[in-house]
């Protein structure tokens, strides 16, 4: 895709602040008619620059704000020993971010569980049987001061 210029910048910007504004909405806020900004949405869209819509759900409120970071550490970094490891953090839903890292660790993960006995159970039955995982170190958030 091309570069993104100004007004493509505070389309995005207003979309992440709010998915749900109307086209007539966010026109207003970037200041071109309606059909110009329902060009650039449509074109963001097809580039994959907007990969797509969703709710931010409070997850304390639904019984899921325990979170835990966990660095991984893997036994085989080889191109195939990866390509398992990332598709099998795919299938466990409380991972809800893995970051591959360039440092002492390979993997950064963000698990999201009810608490930390439901977390010990996710790191034992699930975290534990991904392919080449080698060790895990957990850190505990006690609080979420920045969530995007």
């Amino acid at each position: 895709m091309d570069q993104l210029d100004r007004i493509d910048r505070n389309i995005l910007a207003a979309l992440s602040q709010n998915a749900r504004l109307s086209m007539a909405e966010l026109s207003a806020k970037v200041g071109l008619s309606k059909t110009p900004v329902q060009a650039r949405v449509k074109r963001l869209e097809a580039g994959g620059i907007i990969r797509g819509y969703s709710a931010v759900v409070d997850a304390e409120r639904i019984g899921e704000g325990h979170i835990a970071f966990v660095h991984a550490k893997l036994s085989d970094t080889r191109s195939d020993a990866l390509d398992a490891f990332n598709r099998a953090v795919q299938a466990v839903p409380e991972i809800e971010e893995c970051h591959m890292i360039a440092g002492s660790f390979d993997y950064l993960l963000k698990v999201r569980t009810r608490d930390i006995a439901s977390y010990r159970r996710v790191l034992g039955e699930r975290i534990s049987t991904l392919p080449c995982l080698a060790q895990t170190s957990t850190f505990v958030a006690m609080e979420t001061v920045k969530d995007r």
